[in-house]
């Protein structure tokens, strides 16, 4: 390719990322040079690489920010020192920003209105296509999570204002028009048995399509089980059967297909958190897309270094904590979680819980950087991003044996993990399970992940939790435990407020909730964790600070209570999360964006 074409697409690429007239960000045609682009697959290929470095998440690099190893704080996972907004419910109108998706959704239209210029082998035009079409569909599906119905486009407009004249579509046609590109997609993808390429093929589609189609199914479902104002009116249960099955056969192709296995090495002590911590996942079984990190050129992020603290200023919850079940398969409640907790590390020990606990939250005696291992007790009386604000610091992504990667900001080289073999394992067991399939053939496709683990086979009836203040006891035992299965073997991987919403259980595990941390009063902490003048005394915590102090560790309960956990909301939320449920499932629409319609589109409920 000449140095003209080169710029030609670059160009491209810059004009329409730049355009920002309205909500569709319209841009004439004519500033467009289209004279002789996109006429080779080379050339097919470089374009569509703008939405490979864009499009999937990737992992955090600051203390609080976005990332797949922090996008659990904004759920009953994980939590930062300072609340997050939409959970909490004090997102308001002006914090809306614009549906900059469009952008992208125009680069792409561009895309399949001129990639029929390129010349070369129809399987290598094909596979491009089939590329454009997953990014337009992920692009859609991202805008369905946030806001619902929008308005689907499926060409480059014209500057012309009369087109923003349009209604939203519905919820479900764009949901179908999602699945339709990505059938398209799984047609024209190449086949692959491992992810050196990095690039999308036909097992990542078909592993989209199954989280696609379930996270619509089971919204639909459940909102409508709720009565809310989230759901599609007009909406049969036939049409939500479909959604789960589609997800099914999708999974249940790629499983059936053997291309892929859940990645073991027969160490059930470690295999589950190395995986989140090997720098090249080219030949991972597991692994089916993923982005690649290495400092020698420049790319890398910042987990490891504040992970490594044994704080990060975050923390994961005790909820999280007591989902995980016993390491002979049962419920971790009543005297036995009473015992455990009295002292500190006990209760994630892999002797006594499902060992994937431990390679998620820095046990006492892990390595925690080279020379050094984590500390018998958490830092909770810390500061900053060395404070742990639940004592239940995370553990997994860090790269405990990179010097480099403890110590500098962007040393990090632990990957980003896009798809994996683990979620198609559940989605198809949360699918069949939704579908009242056999749950013998449920707990099989869970038991890969369990085996890995140490972990003996799903039994549903054991492990079932009937206790009323467990917020899912209610739940047949099947779906219950696949609901577990899913938080346990995803935790911190960004996933969890996606299922919480598509759920509609924001009311069971979010609103006039507030997250707690490890027991302290009433376990070997308080003897722990005292500090010289810490507040001119040697106790660190009160529940009426002395004059001129403030309290920075709050506790359940009060004084005199026999057990009391860490609270660390207790100040800020009295009442809980103050997730709306009337308004807080879907984001506001940004008002501009409303008049630029002429009044087409209407705003999100409750807002």
């Amino acid at each position: 390719m000449n140095t003209i074409k080169i710029f030609t697409l670059i160009g491209i690429a810059l004009g329409l990322s730049a355009c920002k007239k309205n909500f569709l960000d319209l841009q004439p045609l004519d500033s467009l040079s289209t004279t002789n682009s996109l006429s080779s697959t080379n050339e097919l290929k470089m374009y569509l690489n703008q939405f490979y470095q864009n499009t999937f998440p990737g992992q955090p690099t600051v203390v609080g920010g976005n990332g797949i190893a922090f996008n659990d704080a904004g759920t009953d996972n994980m939590i930062f020192s300072s609340v997050n907004a939409r959970i909490s419910g004090l997102s308001s109108l002006s914090d809306t920003t614009s549906i900059s998706e469009y952008r992208t959704i125009r680069s792409i239209n561009y895309f399949f209105e001129n990639y029929r210029h390129a010349t070369g082998q129809a399987s290598e035009i094909n596979k491009y296509v089939g590329e454009a079409r997953f990014f337009r569909a992920y692009v859609y599906f991202n805008m369905v999570r946030k806001y619902g119905g929008v308005t689907w486009v499926n060409k480059v407009l014209p500057a012309d204002q009369e087109v923003m004249a349009v209604k939203r579509d519905s919820r479900t046609l764009v949901v179908d028009s999602i699945l339709a590109d990505l059938d398209k997609a799984i047609d024209l993808l190449p086949v692959a048995s491992n992810s050196a390429s990095m690039r999308v093929h036909k097992d990542v589609a078909l592993a989209f399509k199954s989280r696609v189609a379930l996270y619509e199914g089971s919204w639909e479902k459940y909102h409508k089980a709720k009565n809310d104002a989230f759901f599609t009116k007009d909406i049969t249960d036939d049409k939500i059967k479909t959604y789960y099955e589609k997800a099914r056969d999708a999974a249940a192709t790629v499983i059936n297909s053997s291309r892929w296995s859940v990645y073991s090495t027969g160490k059930p002590l470690k295999d589950y958190g190395n995986l989140f911590i090997t720098t090249d996942l080219s030949a991972n079984s597991e692994v089916l897309l993923w982005k690649k990190y290495n400092t020698n050129d420049n790319i890398g992020h910042s987990i490891s270094k504040y992970t490594s603290t044994d704080g990060a200023d975050m923390g994961l919850t005790l909820s999280l904590v007591d989902d995980y079940l016993t390491r002979d398969g049962r419920p971790f409640i009543g005297n036995e979680r009473k015992q455990a907790q009295a002292v500190y590390g006990r209760e994630l020990s892999p002797e006594l819980r499902d060992p994937r606990l431990g390679q998620t939250i820095a046990m006492p005696g892990q390595p925690l950087k080279p020379g050094v291992n984590v500390p018998a007790y958490p830092p909770i009386n810390q500061t900053g991003f060395n404070r742990s604000t639940t004592g239940f610091p995370l553990y997994k992504f860090l790269e405990y044996n990179s010097a480099s990667a403890v110590s500098d900001d962007f040393k990090s080289m632990a990957p980003g993990i896009a798809f994996r073999y683990a979620e198609v394992l559940l989605n198809y067991a949360e699918a069949l399970a939704e579908l009242g399939g056999d749950p013998v053939t449920v707990a099989n496709a869970l038991n890969p992940l369990r085996l890995r683990a140490g972990m003996p086979s799903v039994d549903v009836n054991k492990e079932y939790n009937t206790d009323p203040s467990y917020p899912f006891y209610a739940l047949s035992p099947v779906i219950q435990c696949v609901r577990r299965e899913r938080r346990v073997e995803l935790a911190a991987e960004g996933m969890r407020l996606d299922d919480i919403l598509r759920w509609a259980a924001a009311d069971v595990l979010l609103a006039g909730k507030r997250p707690l941390g490890v027991l302290f009063v009433g376990s070997d902490m308080p003897s722990q964790n005292t500090s010289t003048g810490f507040y001119g005394s040697s106790l660190l915590y009160y529940d009426t600070a002395p004059s001129g102090k403030s309290v920075n560790l709050y506790l359940t309960g009060a004084s005199g209570d026999a057990l009391r956990y860490i609270d660390p909301y207790k100040n800020v939320l009295p009442n809980g999360y103050g997730f709306n449920l009337g308004r807080d499932y879907l984001l506001p629409i940004k008002q501009r964006m409303l008049q630029l319609t002429g009044g087409n589109w209407s705003q999100n409920p409750g807002w």
